[in-house]
Formats: structure tokens, sequence, C-alpha cells
């Protein structure tokens, strides 16, 4: 079990993926095919759950794309049931409170981190995989190579920001900049000086706790900026969108 995005961060290197709402294993064959680093399966706002991401997430594995989701809630059958499944990391949203960041920790890392439940689901093989046949090597692995993202969007989640990146369990921290930006009263508004401390102080925490920093940027101009900034993984847009626009760009070159 090797999570290649960690292993791309460790060597110093930038990341970037896609939310993924279009639904269908082959297109996320396809995101594979196009050099991205990672895809986030959305069943917060998607329409997914537990055994269309499995699907997704075995198409993922197949192209060599590696498979996050971002939760629907934090919940621990939300948190466990993506892990089982293959997950290679999870976004969980809408976090509001460190105890609700220790109560992810808990379960989505195995003894001696957390309390995650054990079972030897798909991501073990069923148990069969060679790194899951000892139980101890498979709880240390596990830890280290799936991903605890809490997405800072929240004034709760602000306000107590160092605390929650300096966590032992949380591996990084994902900005949602829109919604963050609705919690401050300025929706959308990204260049307001607001809006602009609050992202440095997200990276800012992010890179003092030595955990690795998200956020989703809607343009090619944002994604650049933040990367710039010292972010290490770009969300870009939808996967969605990205197929509209190829197509209304398409149709206005060649058919107009």
């Amino acid at each position: 079990m090797k999570n290649i995005l960690k292993e791309k961060f460790l060597k110093g290197e930038k990341a970037l993926g896609t939310f993924f709402e279009l639904g269908s294993a082959t297109a996320v064959e396809c995101l594979g095919l196009s050099g991205l680093d990672f895809l986030i399966i959305d069943t917060e706002h998607g329409p997914f759950d537990v055994e269309s991401a499995m699907d997704f997430i075995r198409a993922a594995e197949l192209r060599k794309i590696t498979p996050l989701v971002r939760i629907k809630d934090s919940t621990r059958p939300s948190v466990l049931k993506m892990l089982d499944v293959g997950a290679k990391g999870l976004i969980i949203p809408c976090i509001n409170t460190v105890d609700e960041v220790r109560k992810l920790v808990e379960f989505g890392k195995y003894h001696p981190l957390g309390k995650r439940g054990f079972a030897p689901a798909r991501a073990a093989g069923f148990g069969y995989e060679d790194f899951a046949k000892d139980i101890d090597s498979y709880f240390e692995i596990c830890n280290r190579e799936t991903l605890i993202l809490p997405q800072c969007e929240t004034l709760g989640c602000l306000e107590h920001i160092e605390e929650i990146a300096a966590m032992e369990g949380v591996d990084g921290i994902f900005i949602g900049p829109y919604d963050l930006s609705i919690a401050l009263g300025k929706p959308a508004r990204f260049a307001d000086p607001e809006v602009t401390g609050a992202i440095d102080r997200i990276l800012k925490a992010c890179k003092v706790a030595g955990k690795f920093a998200f956020i989703y940027a809607g343009d090619e101009e944002a994604a650049r900026k933040h990367f710039d900034a010292g972010f290490d993984a770009i969300a870009y847009a939808m996967d969605a969108l990205v197929y509209v626009n190829a197509f209304r760009g398409l149709v206005e070159r060649l058919a107009r």
C-alpha cells in the first residue's frame, strides 16, 4: 500500500488534481491518463456514496491517480467505510471544533494514534495483501499512507487552525475558499485582505506544523498564485466544468 501523492510531497514536488463529479469509472480512467496527480470523489455535494466511490477508487488505482474522497460529514461511518474501500485520503467538510478533529483521528487512524475499527476489507485485499498479514505493520502502514485532511471553511476551524494543524494524526489541511469567504462575510471576494489573511494564516499553520496544504482554485491564475505562495496541492475546478469549457471553446473556434 503506497500513497503516491504523499510520496510526491515528500520529494518536495507539487500536486495537481480536480474534483470528480462526472460519475463514471471511465471518466476516472481518463483523469488518470491526463497526468493529474489526484482526484477528489465528492460525496458532500456530489451524488455518490460508498459503493459507487469504491468503483471509482478501483479505476483510479488502475490508472495510478490517487483517489481522495470528500466525505459527506465527520461521523464514524463516513470515515471508516471510505477508508475500508480504499480511499488514500479523506477531506472532511464543515469542521468547527478541535474536538471534532480529535474524533476524526480516532475514527480514521489505527492504534496507537486512534481507534479505527479493524476489518480485512477491500483496502487490505480482504487480508491477503502482504502488508496486511501482520496486524502491527498493517496499522503502521495504514496510519502512514492514508491522509486525514480537515477542510478549513468555517470560523470555528479558522479560529483554532494552529492547534488543529499541529494535531498528531492530522496530515494536512484543505482550504475551501468559497465557504471560508462566506463565513468571513465576504462571499467570493478572494482579493479582500481579510480573506487573503485567513488563507495565509492557514498556510502558515500547515508549514509550521510540517503538514500538507491543499486549496481549491477555480481558474489557472488562482492555481498559479497558490502554488507560488507555497501550497503543496491544488484541486483545480471540477471535471464537469473543465469538460464543458473545453467543448464550449471548441464550438466557439470551429462552429461559429
